[in-house]
């Protein structure tokens, strides 16, 4: 039995890198969708089951990328390498990628049919240079008068009442790239992706996968246990693209610490957003932000310290959990917890995983819990679209924003039919209360007042099965979202 399972589990690890990035990173859910289902949850199923040390830095380079290039990647539309009498080594693969989605929401106030995007995914290496970049054009219909951006990225309405074309339909275009230079125990990598930093899959406080993506500059120092990761990353002030409001900056500067041994993880976050300023000497992995902060006008510049912890449990679980520091007056007057000048966010959660051999088929099981509180003013700051913790209006970390309480919970499976096919089936509850008082938008300037933590807020409730096919060259994927929000979300991928 033993065996077999390795086996299956070495078809398996081809399998979920064929076709993909240079870097594990976040999932996603809004737009450039792929082959690959629910990346990142499955790399936390692996970190719960594996062996070995555990990082929770993300994105992260692929260290197999380069190795099984050739296997993974031959099959590509075109396919380049260099001889093998060269002194330098290089290959690249281009895939065309093709995807029509059906996508109505309650929230959203749309149905947008068709929804069609065609691209091309290119990634290759030279020497110790590797890089990928996914991009597509999009076009779709929508049945709203007034359309809204799925994503709440920028986007061209087309109207034939002002002869564009003699239809109405939405365009736009979307991508994320990576270009990174290794060594041995260093990369340095200019990006466009967004990071996620810690534990948490759901709910991770200070820098979250389901924030929108940005360009970045980032630095991955590895020494055995320890990992330093510092990134600069340039944000946009406000939600709409076009505004004047985004001719100010606003720039992130972030450093991670993390120390990981076998079945114990500790990692420390700091980050710092300036508004108009710009001070590159914060990029260096050694300035500690939190005392570096003090150095400049408070009015402009704004910062946080998160720690979290992971715990593994016999390769069966992982407990882990984080805490989040934007602001205190005291440590007793956190502890008191009465005034908006004490803001703080905490995340708590679980995975059980298993991985299991079903009549010559191997099975992935699992469910992850995560509760998350965020108290009121968190993110914000003293004007209104300055050094917010966000980007294009929605936060940089935990997605519910500030004077939030959620509760995630998941069961997922992942049957492997052969070495190239896939099933997932999963099913996720949320139960959210956001407050409804002064404090709870990120846009909210911040003012010192007495605290009220989701005072009177409404429970919103929802149940969003999901059911995915992946295979070589084609995917298709349904999701559904009941209860205070209802959705659907309906999808088929080609890639070659």
């Amino acid at each position: 039995m033993k065996s077999i399972l390795a086996a299956l589990v070495l078809v398996v690890a081809s399998f979920a890198e064929t076709g993909f990035s240079t870097v594990v990173g976040a999932e996603r859910t809004r737009n450039l969708r792929g082959l690959d289902y629910a990346p990142m949850l499955f790399e936390y199923h692996r970190q719960t089951v594996g062996e070995g040390n555990h990082f929770f830095t993300y994105p992260r380079r692929d260290t197999t990328f380069q190795k099984d290039f050739y296997k993974n990647h031959k099959n590509a539309m075109a396919f380049f390498e260099s001889d093998s009498n060269s002194s330098h080594r290089f290959a690249i693969a281009v895939s065309p990628i093709l995807g029509i989605d059906y996508k109505s929401s309650s929230a959203l106030g749309d149905t947008i049919w068709p929804a069609v995007d065609g691209g091309l995914f290119i990634r290759g290496f030279a020497d110790s240079l590797d890089f990928d970049l996914d991009a597509r054009i999009y076009s779709e219909g929508h049945a709203a008068k007034k359309p809204k951006s799925y994503d709440h990225e920028v986007f061209d309405v087309q109207s034939k009442d002002r002869g564009d074309g003699g239809i109405d339909y939405v365009s736009f275009s979307r991508y994320r790239a990576h270009l990174a230079l290794n060594y041995a125990w260093a990369r340095l990598q200019l990006a466009r992706d967004v990071l996620h930093w810690g534990p948490g899959y759901y709910n991770n406080l200070s820098l979250n996968q389901f924030a929108l993506p940005y360009n970045m500059l980032s630095l991955d120092l590895t020494f055995g246990p320890l990992r330093i990761y510092s990134v600069y990353a340039d944000l946009r002030v406000t939600s709409w693209s076009y505004s004047k409001d985004n001719l100010n900056d606003r720039n992130l500067y972030a450093h991670r610490y993390e120390l990981a041994l076998k079945n114990f993880t500790l990692g420390i976050s700091e980050i710092q957003i300036l508004y108009n300023e710009n001070k590159p000497w914060l990029f260096v992995p050694i300035a500690p932000l939190f005392i570096e902060k003090g150095n400049y006008s408070e009015r402009v510049n704004n910062g946080a310290l998160a720690i979290d912890m992971n715990i593994q449990l016999f390769k069966l679980a992982r407990i882990y959990g984080e805490f989040f520091l934007d602001d205190m007056e005291s440590p007793y007057a956190v502890y008191q917890n009465r005034y908006s000048n004490n803001r703080w966010a905490a995340m708590l959660g679980v995975q059980v995983a298993r991985d299991m051999e079903v009549k010559g088929k191997f099975l992935q099981l699992g469910t992850i819990a995560e509760i998350a509180r965020v108290e009121p003013f968190t993110y914000c700051h003293y004007d209104t679209a300055q050094a917010q913790m966000a980007h294009l209006g929605l936060p940089l970390g935990n997605p519910n924003g500030p004077n939030s309480l959620a509760l995630d919970w998941t069961l997922y499976s992942r049957l492997f039919w052969n070495a190239s096919s896939s099933f997932f089936f999963g099913l996720h509850n949320k139960w959210l209360w956001k407050g409804v008082d002064y404090g709870s938008d990120i846009s909210d300037p911040y003012k010192t007042q007495r605290k009220k933590f989701v005072d009177g807020a409404p429970l919103q409730y929802t149940i969003a099965p999901s059911v995915n096919y992946s295979g070589q060259h084609i995917s298709y994927e349904l999701e559904l979202v009941f209860g205070d929000i209802r959705a659907v979300f309906l999808r088929a991928t080609l890639h070659w």
